[in-house]
């Protein structure tokens, strides 16, 4: 069996191993920096791991779809490597994520076959999660959430000012208890969202989420907080 920390690290490694080869060579290309002949035609007809298995669907024994391959993971040493299937949900909901040994894969009739597999025994397994991007996501939830704090706090500092205010004042401070109320509302449910949407589809949610952080910003330096 598998650990999260050492799929964590299998997957720096691997990355850190593609960045490198991404800038030093080209596959199929006539010369390589620091690959010779030989081994500069192994890589011209050799077999492409994203065109031949990433995004491919993985089936039963009976033909019944089970998942769907989303990332390849190669330990270091090159002589283990795991497939990230991903099992059950609708368009990312309800995903789950599960590192599975490639070896317990074979092809079939131009399909990917987990002999022995369910839907439901995939979903038994311990979910994936990439340690590093699950962190950076943690802290981006803690961010957001520092800045719906902030604005609930302003807004409460402006209903208070609005108790004793005079009526045109008080008819301002409201204006902008409204326009602060809206954006905090607006970030509180695209921040749902977000949570609600799992570990792997948040960045789907980052962008939004900032340019509604932005909004409730420009309206707290408008309302002087």
């Amino acid at each position: 069996m598998y650990t999260r920390l050492k799929i964590a690290k299998l997957a720096l490694a691997l990355a850190l191993c593609s960045a490198a080869l991404a800038q030093a060579q080209v596959a199929g290309s006539t010369t390589a920096l620091g690959v010779s002949v030989m081994e500069n035609t192994e890589l011209t007809m050799g077999w492409s791991a994203k065109r031949g298995l990433l995004g491919k669907s993985v089936y039963d024994d009976k033909g019944t779809r089970i998942g769907k391959v989303q990332d390849l993971i190669i330990s270091p040493d090159k002589r283990l490597s795991y497939v990230i299937v991903g099992a059950g949900g609708f368009i990312g909901f309800g995903r789950h994520d599960v590192a599975v040994p490639t070896t317990q894969l074979q092809e079939s009739a131009g399909k990917w076959v987990m002999p022995g597999a369910t839907k439901d025994t995939l979903k038994a397994l311990p979910a994936f999660d990439y340690a590093n991007d699950s962190a950076k996501r943690q802290q981006f939830i803690a961010d957001t959430e520092k800045d719906v704090e902030r604005g609930k706090t302003a807004i409460a500092d402006l209903e208070k000012k609005a108790e004793t205010a005079t009526a045109e004042a008080k008819a301002k401070l409201m204006e902008q208890i409204a326009a602060l109320t809206e954006q905090v509302k607006s970030l509180e449910s695209k921040l749902t969202e977000l949570k609600s949407a799992g570990v792997q589809r948040w960045h789907e949610f980052e962008a939004a989420i900032r340019a509604a952080t932005t909004r409730l910003r420009d309206a707290l330096k408008s309302s002087g907080n």
